[in-house]
């Protein structure tokens, strides 16, 4: 099962009047996979200073864009001659590898904006069967208002890698999908190979995120659903971030971080968030703690991974209730507001700087905290009570 981009069963928080845009598992990673169509209407601040970045970009042309797009409100002003006030958060001089970007509308874009306003260059790996479109929609400049940094200029995308994480080598790749047409014209898109590719064009990363998922039966109950989706979802949403950060840690700077993306589902039932992908994201953060220990003894690398509220993105909708759950957590959460893919990029931005160096083994939540709740107050029973509402 190939592996697209997606990201924990992530849906911004938002109102019900919030309409989010199609399909299953395509690019970026945990929760329903995370994806964000919904542009956030309230402007995420910061007291870190965040510097454009310095990559080279192949030069696209720009052209107009969709209004609503998400825009990563990073942090603030200055330039590199400037001193760094405060506690910055300066990734100068740092290169990442953001695994599962398939377009401009998820956690795994917001992930990179941000990253890539603190001044780390950007690499890109984008599951195979979308990487024309992906790559054609740069070129054309389809994506450059969502590309905008917070000092206006746009963010830098050194190269894009043609990924698949479903598969560790080229051995393991079935016949049929080397014959498949979506696949032609790649080559090089195992883990194994994708590693080895980046290792000769820049010789190392200090920076790795797993921002991609997968559960072909993620629609069916738990209790309908066969072995082969449920391995699925185990193997492209879980396992491939130990086979990522296996093969990537040779060539990981010592110090440096990793991070991938999860959902409380994990935790707590979420009906309807079934195919295994619930028992995929559970393994994720076990893992994460093991891998924390294990990287960390090995090669100083930390490894958190962050929990990501409901976004609307096109592989969330792959659930087919995404904008329940989304008005569902506006309504529930303690902090009653829209949840943006900016704030989960940031908080990312945050856990694989210097500013985190004692942090890791850690599952963050970035969910106005909606984790924090034992009820929904949106019940009935709870009418009675004066709960502070949004007017």
């Amino acid at each position: 099962m190939a592996a697209t981009a997606a990201s924990g069963i992530q849906m911004a928080a938002a109102r019900s009047c919030i309409s989010p845009s199609p399909r299953i598992f395509t690019a970026t990673s945990a929760f329903f996979v995370s994806e964000v169509t919904v542009a956030s209407r309230s402007k995420l601040t910061s007291s870190s200073h965040i510097s454009s970045a310095q990559p080279f970009f192949r030069s696209f042309t720009s052209s107009p864009v969709r209004s609503n797009k998400l825009v990563t409100k990073a942090m603030s002003e200055g330039s590199e001659s400037k001193p760094l006030p405060g506690l910055p958060i300066d990734l100068r001089g740092k290169r990442a590898f953001i695994a599962g970007v398939a377009d401009d509308n998820g956690y795994g874009w917001a992930i990179a904006k941000s990253l890539a306003a603190a001044g780390a260059e950007i690499l890109v790996g984008t599951w195979v069967p979308a990487l024309n479109i992906f790559e054609t929609s740069l070129r054309r400049g389809k994506f450059d208002e969502s590309r905008k940094l917070p000092d206006g200029s746009l963010m830098e995308i050194t190269k894009v890698y043609p990924l698949d994480a479903v598969y560790d080598s080229l051995e393991d790749v079935p016949e049929d999908v080397k014959a498949n047409k979506r696949y032609a014209g790649s080559s090089k898109w195992t883990v194994q190979e994708v590693v080895e590719s980046v290792k000769q064009d820049f010789g190392s990363i200090d920076i790795l995120v797993h921002s991609l998922a997968n559960g072909p039966e993620v629609s069916k109950p738990l209790l309908e659903t066969s072995r082969k989706g449920y391995l699925a979802a185990i193997s492209a949403s879980s396992y491939s971030y130990v086979s990522l950060l296996k093969h990537f840690l040779p060539i990981m700077n010592p110090g440096g971080a990793s991070i991938s993306l999860t959902y409380i589902a994990s935790e707590r039932i979420i009906p309807g968030y079934g195919g295994g992908m619930s028992s995929a994201k559970a393994a994720l953060e076990s893992d994460t703690k093991v891998l924390a220990f294990e990287a960390g003894r090995k090669q100083k690398i930390r490894v958190n991974t962050i929990s990501a509220g409901p976004l609307g993105s096109r592989a969330a909708k792959a659930i087919g209730f995404i904008d329940k759950m989304i008005e569902y957590s506006y309504v529930n959460a303690p902090i009653q507001k829209e949840l943006s893919a900016d704030e989960v990029g940031n908080a990312a931005a945050f856990l694989v700087s210097p500013l985190s160096s004692a942090i890791t083994g850690a599952v963050v939540y970035v969910d106005n905290g909606l984790n924090a709740m034992g009820v929904g107050i949106d019940s009935p029973i709870f009418g009675v009570l004066d709960i502070p509402k949004e007017k």
